[in-house]
Protein backbone atom coordinates (compact mmCIF):
# COMPACT_ATOMS: atom_id res chain seq x y z
CA UNK A 1 0.00 0.00 0.00
CA UNK A 2 1.63 3.29 -0.95
CA UNK A 3 1.49 7.07 0.12
CA UNK A 4 -1.05 7.88 -2.09
CA UNK A 5 -3.26 5.27 -0.63
CA UNK A 6 -2.87 6.48 2.61
CA UNK A 7 -3.69 10.29 1.72
CA UNK A 8 -7.03 9.10 0.05
CA UNK A 9 -7.84 7.24 3.03
CA UNK A 10 -7.23 10.06 5.49
CA UNK A 11 -9.21 12.47 3.04
CA UNK A 12 -12.16 10.47 2.21
CA UNK A 13 -12.67 9.67 6.19
CA UNK A 14 -12.38 13.05 7.39
CA UNK A 15 -14.71 14.28 4.76
CA UNK A 16 -16.91 11.04 5.53
CA UNK A 17 -17.34 11.86 8.91
CA UNK A 18 -18.77 15.30 8.98
CA UNK A 19 -21.29 13.72 6.54
CA UNK A 20 -22.12 9.71 7.11
CA UNK A 21 -20.33 9.19 10.79
CA UNK A 22 -22.36 12.23 12.28
CA UNK A 23 -26.03 10.81 11.43
CA UNK A 24 -24.70 7.07 12.27
CA UNK A 25 -22.95 7.87 15.46
CA UNK A 26 -23.60 11.03 16.49
CA UNK A 27 -26.64 10.09 18.82
CA UNK A 28 -24.22 8.14 20.65
CA UNK A 29 -21.72 10.74 21.31
CA UNK A 30 -24.49 12.91 22.80
CA UNK A 31 -26.04 10.72 24.80
CA UNK A 32 -22.59 9.95 26.74
CA UNK A 33 -21.77 13.55 26.84
CA UNK A 34 -24.85 14.19 28.57
CA UNK A 35 -25.09 11.57 30.73
CA UNK A 36 -21.62 10.52 31.59
CA UNK A 37 -20.17 13.68 31.54
CA UNK A 38 -21.55 15.92 34.36
CA UNK A 39 -21.58 19.48 33.94
CA UNK A 40 -18.63 20.76 37.00
CA UNK A 41 -16.52 18.04 34.47
CA UNK A 42 -12.83 20.47 33.82
CA UNK A 43 -12.26 20.76 30.22
CA UNK A 44 -9.43 18.52 30.49
CA UNK A 45 -11.48 15.79 31.81
CA UNK A 46 -13.92 16.01 29.25
CA UNK A 47 -11.43 16.45 26.54
CA UNK A 48 -9.51 13.01 27.87
CA UNK A 49 -12.77 10.93 27.90
CA UNK A 50 -13.92 11.96 24.39
CA UNK A 51 -9.85 10.83 23.40
CA UNK A 52 -10.61 7.38 25.05
CA UNK A 53 -14.13 7.11 23.70
CA UNK A 54 -12.48 8.10 20.50
CA UNK A 55 -9.66 5.51 20.34
CA UNK A 56 -11.97 2.67 21.83
CA UNK A 57 -13.72 2.56 18.53
CA UNK A 58 -9.82 2.98 16.51
CA UNK A 59 -8.73 0.03 18.16
CA UNK A 60 -12.19 -2.13 17.43
CA UNK A 61 -11.61 -0.86 13.37
CA UNK A 62 -7.95 -1.89 13.28
CA UNK A 63 -8.51 -5.20 14.63
CA UNK A 64 -11.44 -5.20 12.13
CA UNK A 65 -8.82 -4.29 9.84
CA UNK A 66 -6.23 -7.32 10.60
CA UNK A 67 -9.13 -9.68 10.13
CA UNK A 68 -10.11 -8.81 6.27
CA UNK A 69 -6.57 -8.47 5.50
CA UNK A 70 -5.74 -12.04 6.59
CA UNK A 71 -8.81 -13.07 4.74
CA UNK A 72 -7.85 -11.15 1.73
CA UNK A 73 -4.65 -12.86 1.74
CA UNK A 74 -6.36 -16.33 1.68
CA UNK A 75 -8.22 -15.54 -1.15
CA UNK A 76 -6.16 -13.38 -3.01
CA UNK A 77 -3.58 -17.11 -3.73
CA UNK A 78 -2.74 -15.98 -7.35
CA UNK A 79 -3.28 -12.16 -9.66
CA UNK A 80 -6.70 -12.98 -11.12
CA UNK A 81 -8.03 -13.65 -7.54
CA UNK A 82 -6.38 -10.39 -6.20
CA UNK A 83 -8.09 -8.96 -9.02
CA UNK A 84 -11.25 -10.32 -8.35
CA UNK A 85 -11.04 -8.84 -5.08
CA UNK A 86 -9.47 -5.33 -6.10
CA UNK A 87 -12.74 -5.84 -8.16
CA UNK A 88 -15.59 -6.07 -5.79
CA UNK A 89 -13.81 -3.18 -4.07
CA UNK A 90 -14.34 -1.06 -6.68
CA UNK A 91 -17.66 -2.09 -7.17
CA UNK A 92 -18.40 -1.55 -3.52
CA UNK A 93 -17.08 1.86 -3.31
CA UNK A 94 -18.43 3.08 -6.40
CA UNK A 95 -21.91 1.88 -4.54
CA UNK A 96 -20.99 3.86 -1.31
CA UNK A 97 -20.20 6.70 -3.24
CA UNK A 98 -23.91 6.73 -5.20
CA UNK A 99 -25.10 6.22 -2.05
CA UNK A 100 -23.54 9.20 0.12
CA UNK A 101 -24.71 11.24 -3.07
CA UNK A 102 -28.16 10.50 -2.63
CA UNK A 103 -28.51 8.28 -5.89
CA UNK A 104 -28.95 5.12 -4.47
CA UNK A 105 -29.35 3.61 -0.94
CA UNK A 106 -26.74 1.46 -0.70
CA UNK A 107 -25.32 2.17 2.56
CA UNK A 108 -28.45 2.18 4.33
CA UNK A 109 -29.84 -1.18 2.92
CA UNK A 110 -26.68 -2.66 4.11
CA UNK A 111 -26.63 -1.28 7.57
CA UNK A 112 -28.08 -3.18 10.11
CA UNK A 113 -28.07 -2.58 13.88
CA UNK A 114 -26.74 -4.47 16.83
CA UNK A 115 -28.26 -2.58 19.35
CA UNK A 116 -31.14 -4.19 19.29
CA UNK A 117 -29.77 -7.54 20.93
CA UNK A 118 -29.83 -7.91 24.49
CA UNK A 119 -25.69 -8.25 24.76
CA UNK A 120 -25.33 -5.08 23.43
CA UNK A 121 -28.10 -3.62 25.46
CA UNK A 122 -26.37 -4.33 28.62
CA UNK A 123 -23.19 -4.05 28.19
CA UNK A 124 -24.12 -0.21 26.93
CA UNK A 125 -26.37 0.76 29.68
CA UNK A 126 -23.14 -0.72 31.71
CA UNK A 127 -20.64 1.39 30.47
CA UNK A 128 -22.96 4.52 29.97
CA UNK A 129 -23.41 4.24 33.75
CA UNK A 130 -20.23 4.18 34.74
CA UNK A 131 -17.91 7.24 34.75
CA UNK A 132 -14.39 5.86 34.18
CA UNK A 133 -12.08 6.29 31.34
CA UNK A 134 -11.69 2.89 30.65
CA UNK A 135 -15.40 2.75 30.78
CA UNK A 136 -15.55 5.88 27.19
CA UNK A 137 -12.63 3.31 26.06
CA UNK A 138 -15.00 0.48 26.01
CA UNK A 139 -18.17 2.41 25.06
CA UNK A 140 -16.03 3.03 21.62
CA UNK A 141 -14.83 -0.24 21.35
CA UNK A 142 -18.57 -1.39 21.32
CA UNK A 143 -19.58 1.19 19.28
CA UNK A 144 -16.98 0.03 16.72
CA UNK A 145 -18.73 -3.12 16.06
CA UNK A 146 -21.78 -1.45 15.12
CA UNK A 147 -22.23 -2.03 11.25
CA UNK A 148 -22.07 0.62 8.97
CA UNK A 149 -21.40 1.32 5.12
CA UNK A 150 -18.67 3.20 5.23
CA UNK A 151 -16.79 0.97 7.30
CA UNK A 152 -17.95 -1.68 5.29
CA UNK A 153 -16.12 0.05 2.20
CA UNK A 154 -12.83 0.51 4.24
CA UNK A 155 -12.87 -2.99 5.62
CA UNK A 156 -13.12 -4.44 1.49
CA UNK A 157 -10.63 -2.04 0.77
CA UNK A 158 -8.55 -4.03 3.97
CA UNK A 159 -9.33 -6.92 2.77
CA UNK A 160 -8.06 -5.82 -0.84
CA UNK A 161 -4.07 -5.20 0.25
CA UNK A 162 -4.06 -9.05 1.19
CA UNK A 163 -2.20 -8.70 3.99
CA UNK A 164 -2.64 -8.42 8.07
CA UNK A 165 -0.85 -5.38 8.58
CA UNK A 166 -1.98 -3.37 5.63
CA UNK A 167 -5.61 -4.29 6.77
CA UNK A 168 -4.90 -2.84 10.16
CA UNK A 169 -3.46 0.09 8.82
CA UNK A 170 -6.01 0.85 6.66
CA UNK A 171 -8.47 0.59 9.25
CA UNK A 172 -6.56 2.44 11.45
CA UNK A 173 -6.42 5.28 9.29
CA UNK A 174 -9.66 5.34 8.74
CA UNK A 175 -10.46 5.17 12.62
CA UNK A 176 -8.63 7.80 13.10
CA UNK A 177 -9.32 10.34 10.52
CA UNK A 178 -12.88 9.93 11.59
CA UNK A 179 -11.80 11.19 15.48
CA UNK A 180 -11.89 15.46 14.97
CA UNK A 181 -15.55 15.10 13.80
CA UNK A 182 -17.10 13.28 16.26
CA UNK A 183 -14.58 14.84 19.07
CA UNK A 184 -15.60 18.24 18.48
CA UNK A 185 -19.40 17.09 17.84
CA UNK A 186 -20.39 17.74 21.34
CA UNK A 187 -19.08 21.61 20.85
CA UNK A 188 -20.27 22.46 17.42
CA UNK A 189 -23.10 19.98 16.93
CA UNK A 190 -25.87 22.15 15.76
CA UNK A 191 -23.63 23.95 13.42
CA UNK A 192 -22.37 20.56 11.80
CA UNK A 193 -26.35 18.62 11.55
CA UNK A 194 -28.03 21.49 10.51
CA UNK A 195 -25.34 23.39 8.87
CA UNK A 196 -24.84 23.29 5.09
CA UNK A 197 -20.64 21.93 5.87
CA UNK A 198 -22.21 18.52 6.27
CA UNK A 199 -23.67 18.09 3.04
CA UNK A 200 -20.85 19.75 0.97
CA UNK A 201 -18.30 17.56 2.97
CA UNK A 202 -20.15 14.43 1.89
CA UNK A 203 -20.40 14.53 -1.37
CA UNK A 204 -16.83 15.53 -1.58
CA UNK A 205 -16.31 12.24 -0.04
CA UNK A 206 -18.23 10.50 -1.94
CA UNK A 207 -16.86 11.78 -5.09
CA UNK A 208 -13.21 10.63 -3.63
CA UNK A 209 -14.74 7.16 -3.08
CA UNK A 210 -15.75 6.95 -6.32
CA UNK A 211 -12.76 8.27 -8.01
CA UNK A 212 -10.76 5.88 -5.77
CA UNK A 213 -13.54 2.76 -6.75
CA UNK A 214 -12.16 3.66 -10.44
CA UNK A 215 -8.90 3.43 -9.45
CA UNK A 216 -9.41 0.57 -7.90
CA UNK A 217 -11.27 -1.34 -10.93
CA UNK A 218 -8.31 -0.23 -13.56
CA UNK A 219 -6.27 -2.29 -11.37
CA UNK A 220 -8.33 -5.26 -11.03
CA UNK A 221 -8.65 -5.24 -14.72
CA UNK A 222 -4.32 -5.14 -14.91
CA UNK A 223 -4.39 -8.44 -12.62
CA UNK A 224 -7.36 -9.70 -14.08
CA UNK A 225 -6.25 -9.69 -17.81
CA UNK A 226 -2.42 -9.90 -17.33
CA UNK A 227 -1.82 -12.00 -14.67
CA UNK A 228 1.50 -13.33 -15.47
CA UNK A 229 2.45 -9.69 -15.61
CA UNK A 230 1.35 -8.21 -12.56
CA UNK A 231 2.82 -11.30 -10.77
CA UNK A 232 6.15 -10.63 -12.64
CA UNK A 233 5.99 -7.14 -11.18
CA UNK A 234 4.96 -8.06 -7.67
CA UNK A 235 7.91 -10.75 -7.45
CA UNK A 236 10.35 -8.31 -8.89
CA UNK A 237 8.81 -5.36 -6.44
CA UNK A 238 9.17 -7.70 -4.00
CA UNK A 239 12.64 -9.24 -4.59
CA UNK A 240 14.23 -5.45 -4.72
CA UNK A 241 12.65 -4.70 -1.64
CA UNK A 242 14.37 -7.39 0.24
CA UNK A 243 17.59 -6.45 -1.24
CA UNK A 244 16.95 -2.83 -0.84
CA UNK A 245 16.81 -3.90 2.75
CA UNK A 246 19.69 -6.35 3.37
CA UNK A 247 21.34 -3.67 1.52
CA UNK A 248 21.08 -0.51 4.09
CA UNK A 249 20.98 -3.24 6.99
CA UNK A 250 24.66 -4.26 5.30
CA UNK A 251 25.53 -0.46 5.03
CA UNK A 252 24.52 0.42 8.80
CA UNK A 253 25.96 -2.73 10.47
CA UNK A 254 29.39 -2.05 8.14
CA UNK A 255 29.53 2.16 9.50
CA UNK A 256 28.89 0.41 13.47
CA UNK A 257 32.12 -2.28 12.67
CA UNK A 258 34.80 0.24 11.16
CA UNK A 259 35.97 3.69 11.96
CA UNK A 260 35.54 6.57 8.50
CA UNK A 261 37.83 6.00 5.44
CA UNK A 262 39.16 2.25 6.99
CA UNK A 263 36.38 0.37 5.58
CA UNK A 264 37.38 -1.94 2.61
Amino acid sequence: MGNIDIIIILTTAFLGSFGHCIGMCGGIVMAYSSTKLDQNVSYLQETFSHLAYNFGRVTTYTFLGGIFGYLGKVLAFSPTMKGILFALTGVLMLLSGLSLLGNIKFLNSAEWSVSKYHWYQQSFRKLIASKSYKSFYFLGMLNGIIPCGLVYTFAIFAASTANPFSGMLVMATFGLATIPALFFLGFVSKFLQKGSLRHTMMKLSALLIIVYGLFTLAKSYQFIVHPEEMKSMMDKMHSEGINEDADTFSGKFNGMKCAPGKCG
